[in-house]
């Protein structure tokens, strides 16, 4: 019985401290997402053009975004390692590296976005979405340094458990998002009226705005104060390699999940304006649940990071499965929501019968993958805590470019297993992705439990065990 009670205990404890961690994480990433919300909510009022259009504009940048906010994420367990065994003077020579690889990072998304129109074009979007899409990729790349430059700050703050300042940011950022996109959307106090293209300045704006203000926390506050005298500013190769090895794999990873959503709303391009914005508010909604698990994932990190930092190998054990049981049980609620409500969650989106009813029947399949997106999800962030990433980026690949979007292809656009199924056969080969990466994760996990046996040693680079 004492046993019993001492593992309840035991979980109810690191459970509550997780959460602590993790929540404001979530908030922050809830906030930050709800802006592409408002953006796709408010935008669809004004036609499904323009609603299709931010289909495919974000699906253009999210894969590469995606990249590289996963890069940017190899900070937050580096940190954490450093935190956890008092390595502080290595905090800020860190943090200065990760900001010269996100300076050439920013460039390279910029030269991208600017051939937004001749990608449109090349994959045959149907034509009268591609001039709105493409000025709306645009529009994002003049926030595209303050993005990067928001993430990286956040990152540190997470690695040095400090979840809550970036959680007020990014709240603060959502409420002055929501005017400015009002203003720029829908032509106001003057200003003409630019429909989705206007969101896309909205969003590059807040940014900006929301890098100055974390940026301006993180200098004044008395416990970062000396992290930031780095005597030292420019690029060191070594470490930056470091850096790259670890993060490259988690923003791949990471990318590879995000751009199979991406890749499907562009072919569903195909299929017709409606098609597109019928995905788009699925796969919209599926986004801003997909945050919750993302977050723990991000907690389970900087937890399992800092046991490591500290050697103490059975807690990060417990700290994993934890975090694991936790995403889990919440991925439930989230599934509920959306076999319960489907129609009213639509709604929010569109008033078009038609649009709203495609939408709807994708949400019940959306609420099937709840369960694996969390365990994939949250297993994936105990490995980062581990530093195993190259072997989980390739079990990515395997399993939603490898099965699930060939899958999707002829589920939804030929006859070779059954008649084509249009956008709910993507949503089909998504579940299938998720399953079987889900599968490949957990596997992954205990291989890398079992192995190891040996103490935490720290790196001189980069306090990689």
């Amino acid at each position: 019985m004492s046993n019993n009670t001492s593992v309840v205990s035991r979980f109810s404890h690191e459970s509550r401290i997780l959460l602590k961690l993790s929540i404001p994480i979530m908030i922050t990433q809830l906030a930050t997402q709800a802006m592409g919300f408002a953006d796709t909510a408010m935008a669809g009022r004004v036609s499904p053009i323009d609603l299709a259009a931010i289909a495919l504009g974000t699906s253009l940048w999210l894969p590469v975004l995606l990249l590289l906010r996963g890069l940017i994420m190899a900070l937050t367990p580096v940190t954490a390692f450093h935190h956890g065994a008092k390595n502080h003077d290595q905090i800020g020579v860190e943090l200065v590296q990760m900001l010269w690889i996100v300076l050439a990072s920013s460039i390279i998304l910029i030269i991208y976005l600017n051939f937004g129109e001749t990608i449109l074009t090349a994959i045959n979007v149907v034509p009268e979405v591609i001039p709105v899409a493409s000025d709306y990729a645009m529009a994002l790349t003049y926030g595209v340094p303050g993005i990067a430059l928001f993430y990286t700050l956040n990152a540190f703050c997470e690695g040095m458990n400090n979840t809550k300042a970036p959680m007020v940011i990014s709240i603060i950022g959502l409420l002055i998002n929501l005017p400015i996109n009002y203003i720029l959307i829908y032509g106001k106090l003057g200003m003409p009226a630019l429909g989705a293209v206007g969101s896309g300045f909205a969003t590059s704006i807040v940014f900006w705005l929301m890098s100055l203000m974390l940026f301006l926390y993180i200098k004044q506050h008395q416990k970062y104060k000396h992290l930031l005298q780095v005597a030292d500013l420019r690029p060191q190769l070594d470490r930056i390699w470091a850096m790259l090895k670890l993060g490259v794999p988690i923003g791949v990873n990471i990318a590879v999940c995000g751009s199979i959503f991406a890749v499907i709303a562009l072919l569903i391009g195909r299929l017709g304006a409606a098609n597109i914005a019928a995905a788009q508010i699925a796969l919209n909604i599926s986004s801003m649940t997909y945050m919750i698990p993302m977050s723990i994932s991000f907690g389970i990190t900087i937890r399992v990071g800092y046991a490591l930092g500290r050697g103490d190998e059975a807690a990060a054990i417990l700290k994993t499965k934890v975090g694991v049981i936790n995403a889990v049980l919440i991925s439930l609620f989230a599934a509920s929501a959306f076999i319960l409500f489907p129609e009213f969650i639509t709604s929010i989106y569109t008033n078009d019968p038609v649009i709203a009813a495609t939408a709807t029947t994708l949400l019940m399949y959306t609420a099937i993958y709840q369960v694996s997106d969390a365990l994939q999800t949250s297993i994936s962030g105990a490995l980062r805590g581990y530093k195993d990433t190259k072997i989980p980026m390739i079990l990515a690949c395997t399993a939603y470019w490898g099965v699930a979007l060939p899958l999707g292809i002829i589920l939804s656009m030929t006859d070779i297993i059954a008649p084509a199924r249009g956008e709910s056969g993507f949503w089909i080969a998504i579940i299938t992705g998720l399953t079987l990466s889900a599968l490949f994760m957990f596997l992954r996990l205990i291989y890398v439990v079992k192995q190891r046996n040996k103490p935490i040693t720290i790196d001189a680079n980069l306090a990689l065990a």
